[in-house]
């Protein structure tokens, strides 16, 4: 298990230095932890919760041959793992939005020395903008104005939403992995820079209670831009956590957001800081948020080249779960290191879903790559489900999954291809 990782307080320049699975997944199979009498001691998935089709019965079978009432083993003899995507997966709406936006309306976003070293991506556009709108009035590390000044926090939440200013341009411009990492949410942490994270933890949870207190459908506005203004945990994933714990399962979350603020979060489900897993950040010697990330794999520590994106949450469970180490990291792992559930809604999480050996899990947001994967249902084991709350309409036409749906390393899109190198055909929106 990982060592506690706020603790680590680095300076800056000592960071500049520094069992096969069945082959299917059929519906509720007659199988021996399936039978009346397994099930008697076994435990369930409610019954109360509303799922689509026979998903909860087929969830209900990989924790039932999974968990301490079947006869697979764990990783390395151990406990099996299931692990989660957090936004728009176990609660809808995203909570790093709500963190920013209730931290701009709070004026807590501290002017920093310039806004071209907060990402090594930043353009040189963007910084102009950025220093436009919020000013140079406000003393390096003190708070800007942003509850009242909108056009300092339109500025910082376009570049954080879109990666573009508000005139359009592009924030971020340079070379980066596509699958490792996004400037954006990289850039996330980076704009707490001087912050300690006690500090960013209490943000976190006034948002959290802003939003959880806000009717469904409520919205907010950050400068003139018109966001989500609640938040709800899904019953039914709380359900899931829960009856997977039970059962014996090792459960942990890993979300491409900042780890203070899904902390926060991921508690009321259950899941310990030790078993949340996002962007970490470097801490200096008076234990202030830094630009400066903890790495993975063979990335050392960095500024954000390797965060829990696609490919990145992968190396993510690898190095913390799975304790493989370098290069490794990267790569599909053999099934006994592997997790047994991954959970996802989105592009960001396909790498880490794909990869388990009992059971894909996918809340469907149109999200081309992860839903070509879906529908292709290569090994039999997707499981599909709209949103639990607002559920999106079928998207028109067909995903593009032959020619423009996978995220190429090098940006752009391409064909999704199969293990095998065949190309996943265009899909149809069927679970909506």
């Amino acid at each position: 298990m990982r060592n506690r990782r706020h603790a680590l307080a680095l300076t800056l320049a000592t960071a500049a230095t520094l069992a096969a699975v069945p082959a299917s997944l059929p519906a509720a199979a007659a199988t021996p932890a399936n039978s009346p009498a397994a099930k008697a001691h076994c435990p369930q998935l409610s019954k109360k919760l509303t799922w689509f089709g026979d998903n909860r019965d087929r969830l209900q079978q990989m924790i039932d041959e999974r968990g301490r009432c079947g006869s697979h083993r764990g990783h390395d003899e151990k406990r099996p793992v299931a692990a989660f995507d957090w936004d728009n997966t176990v609660v809808k709406n995203d909570i790093t939005d709500a963190t920013i936006a209730w931290s701009l309306r709070h004026d807590k976003i501290l002017r920093p020395a310039s806004w071209k070293s907060t990402s090594k991506w930043m353009t040189d556009e963007a910084d102009k903008a950025l220093t436009k709108a919020c000013g140079t009035k406000v003393p390096v590390g003190k708070p800007l104005p942003t509850s009242t000044d909108t056009d300092c926090a339109d500025e910082i939440f376009e570049v954080r939403e879109d990666g573009k200013t508000m005139s359009g341009g592009a924030a971020f411009a340079g070379e980066w992995d596509h699958r490792h990492t996004v400037p954006q949410y990289a850039w996330v942490p980076q704009l707490f820079a001087g912050h300690t994270v006690p500090e960013l933890t209490s943000y976190a949870a006034k948002a959290r209670k802003q939003v959880l207190a806000a009717p469904v459908g409520a919205t907010q506005t950050v400068g003139t831009h018109e966001i989500p203004g609640y938040a709800r945990y899904y019953d039914q994933q709380r359900d899931l956590i829960r009856t997977l714990k039970r059962a014996g399962f090792d459960v942990y979350i890993v979300s491409a957001g900042s780890e203070p603020v899904t902390e926060v979060w991921s508690k009321s489900v259950g899941i310990d800081r030790e078993h949340t897993i996002a962007i970490r950040s470097v801490l200096d010697r008076k234990g202030r948020i830094t630009t400066w990330n903890q790495g993975c794999g063979d990335v050392p520590v960095n500024k954000g080249e390797a965060i829990p994106y696609i490919d990145g949450k992968r190396c993510w469970i690898n190095q913390e779960i799975f304790g493989v180490k370098g290069t490794s990291a990267w790569d599909k792992q053999d099934p006994s290191h592997r997790i047994a559930l991954g959970g996802g809604d989105a592009d960001t999480d396909v790498t880490f879903v794909g990869d388990a050996t009992g059971a894909h899990l996918v809340l469907n947001r149109n999200k081309d790559e992860v839903m070509c994967r879906a529908y292709d249902n290569a090994d039999g084991r997707w499981v599909v489900n709209p949103m639990f709350i607002e559920p999106l309409k079928q998207k028109p036409g067909l995903y593009p999954c032959s020619t423009a749906a996978y995220n190429v390393p090098a940006g752009g899109k391409g064909p999704v291809l199969r293990e095998d190198g065949s190309v996943v055909p265009d899909q149809v929106d069927a679970v909506f």
